[in-house]
């Protein structure tokens, strides 16, 4: 993966001592090899991991999804197109997965780049992908076998079988990231849990009372300091720093050129730090988009109730909500 900015940039803006050597982006064998399997466990599988419980799915697993889009002959232009379109825009007239909209709702509309999806999407039709221990069970009248035909390569060892988000890490910088999508994970599997089963007002009150529970939680078993920081807080908690407000904008100047965001890793003697995106999509409007437009009137006056100084509005989709902090020693 390229750097996105070079190191004397960080050294000027910051006045980092020479112990500090800050890097852009990951670079590693794994990534390298298949950088479609690793954007997909990146990316898609905070909501549609193969290894979560039945009981606990918020999302189909991705060898659903490939099962549903792929049909016997179909080509990998097509396949891709399909699913870009989809990516896209995620409304009624486009689904292909009707029972797994009932029981999940809409996927949220987000923001990948062309090249992301693609490079996903082509992944998913050269390979045999990732299967639930039930999904066999749930999908009788699958068959056959190789590419295309949306059968996996076995059941998912849920301890050791994870992909990208339960491998040993390869590196500071892997493991920095891993420790920042795996609580990604956790807070939106249960945010989304909440919107799903008991609406927007459930969903508040999780962020007011868990959110910093389940990232102090997170932080006890990586073993790490972890934070979410930025420059329009909810809670003053999140407040960015003046180094941090850098790296958001460092962000944001990412989007406004069209390209995609690397993780931003410091070192510094035995400490490591890495910086990485939270980026809005439209789940996350109905708490931090236009009020009276995207947030209810009702959803509102919770919000100033219990934040009465929140400055986390006003936000569309594919926008910099703020970053994660991962703090750990090498």
């Amino acid at each position: 993966m390229k750097n996105i900015f070079p190191i004397l940039l960080l050294i000027i803006s910051f006045g980092c001592q020479k112990s500090e050597k800050p890097s852009y982006g990951i670079k590693t064998a794994i990534a390298e090899q298949n950088p479609g399997k690793k954007l997909m466990e990146m990316q898609c599988y905070v909501c549609h991991n193969p290894a979560t419980p039945h009981e606990n799915r918020i999302a189909p697993p991705m060898i659903a999804v490939k099962s549903h889009y792929y049909k016997k002959g179909m080509s990998k232009a097509d396949f891709v197109n399909d699913i870009q379109n989809w990516i896209k825009n995620p409304v009624a007239e486009n689904v292909k997965m009707p029972g797994a909209v009932k029981r999940f709702g809409m996927m949220p509309k987000q923001y990948f780049s062309e090249s992301a999806i693609r490079q996903i999407a082509e992944y998913m039709y050269e390979n045999e992908l990732e299967k639930p221990v039930d999904f066999d069970k749930n999908h009788k009248n699958m068959n056959g076998n190789g590419k295309g035909n949306g059968n996996g390569k076995g059941n998912v060892n849920r301890q050791n079988n994870q992909g990208f988000l339960n491998n040993n890490p390869f590196s500071n910088q892997e493991k920095g990231l891993q420790i920042a999508l795996q609580t990604k994970a956790v807070l939106g599997k249960n945010l989304m849990g909440k919107i799903q089963k008991e609406g927007t007002l459930a969903a508040l009150d999780f962020c007011h009372i868990k959110a910093f529970q389940l990232t102090d939680s997170m932080s006890v078993v990586k073993n790490a300091t972890i934070k979410r920081a930025s420059d329009k807080p909810r809670n003053a908690k999140n407040k960015a720093t003046a180094a941090e407000e850098i790296y958001i904008q460092l962000f944001k100047d990412d989007i406004k050129n069209n390209k995609d965001s690397e993780p931003i890793v410091v070192e510094n003697g035995r400490n490591i730090n890495l910086y990485y995106p939270i980026l809005t999509n439209s789940m996350c409007l109905q708490c931090h988009g236009t009020p009276k437009t995207q947030i209810t009137e009702t959803v509102f006056a919770q919000i100033k109730k219990k934040y009465p100084n929140d400055k986390a509005i006003g936000y569309n989709i594919n926008e910099i909500r703020g970053i994660w902090n991962v703090s750990f020693n090498k």
